[in-house]
């Protein structure tokens, strides 16, 4: 089951409060089938920084942020 509006909005809150960061931002897909982004919010711009995998495994849900850092990026 696909990340839900509600579930995404909790998730982008906790997020900000765990990683004090209001900049995080939350980003649903427009099509089905493609991945939930996670960004960093620069005023009018978005940079994304990974994305959100949603597993569920015995009726426990889970999440799970892959970030993705460039080489080129680090310099």
């Amino acid at each position: 089951m696909p990340i839900q509006t509600k579930e995404a909005e909790a998730l982008e809150k906790y997020l900000q409060k765990k990683l004090e960061s209001s900049c995080l931002k939350i980003v649903l897909p427009k099509r089905v089938g493609q991945p939930v982004e996670l960004c960093v919010q620069k005023g009018k711009t978005s940079e994304s920084i990974g994305t959100i995998y949603r597993d569920e495994d015995e009726g426990e849900v889970s999440y799970a942020i892959s970030l993705t850092i460039l080489e080129e990026d680090l310099e």
